[in-house]
């Protein structure tokens, strides 16, 4: 549709201008790519959003970098494009292959700079455990912290709340949708052990 052809120029802008970073950002010191997390967090603390371009382009330009260093990868144009739609609210559909878990870490990277926790939701526990700890060494190295949410007969209320108060939680559907029910159930608001919900990503909607 017309709406979807606008949006996507729009996105590619955006991925141009990341694209257009690549050499400036793997120039930079691995001090000075880590303390982008805390530049772009006070950027935001003064006013602007993460829907704003000056906290996307440099964003995502500095997790990209960050994946390189950290895993040898680096997400390609259609990642970025895919990443962009995602953070925006839209369905980005990826061909087998084209990077699904890598894409995610760039949206979610992004909203967690609010410090209000991104969900990150998978289909099962096996895809959550696999894809926190294969993301996990990025985000830490950006300083982020990454939690695995997993189902109560393996966690106590303590772990999960300790897995939902990090920047970035990893979790299946299914479990974060009883935790919901959980905590509207408890006597004291203390017990819950969600807490506020701000931004989630959704991995293979079309499976849940």
């Amino acid at each position: 549709s017309y709406t979807e052809y606008k949006e996507l120029k729009r996105f590619r802008k955006i991925a141009d201008k990341i694209v257009a970073m690549t050499s400036a950002y793997s120039k930079m010191s691995d001090d000075e790519l880590k303390h982008m997390t805390k530049d772009l967090q006070e950027m935001i603390a003064n006013g602007k959003t993460v829907d704003d371009e000056d906290i996307i382009v440099p964003a995502f330009a500095t997790i990209r970098e960050a994946a390189w260093r950290e895993i040898g990868e680096k997400p390609f144009y259609v990642q970025l494009l895919g990443g962009l739609a995602i953070h925006f609210g839209n369905i980005a559909e990826l061909k087998t292959g084209e990077g699904k878990t890598l894409t995610t870490i760039l949206p979610a990277y992004l909203n967690a700079l609010e410090g209000k926790g991104v969900h990150v939701i998978t289909v099962n526990e096996y895809l959550t455990q696999r894809n926190a700890e294969w993301m996990r060494p990025i985000y830490e190295y950006l300083g982020l912290t990454v939690g695995v949410n997993l189902n109560s007969l393996t966690m106590n209320p303590e772990q999960k709340r300790e897995a939902y108060n990090c920047d970035i939680t990893y979790t299946t559907n299914s479990e974060a949708g009883f935790d919901y029910l959980r905590d509207n159930m408890v006597i004291r608001p203390e017990d819950r052990v969600q807490r506020g919900l701000n931004y989630v990503i959704l991995d293979e909607i079309d499976s849940m």
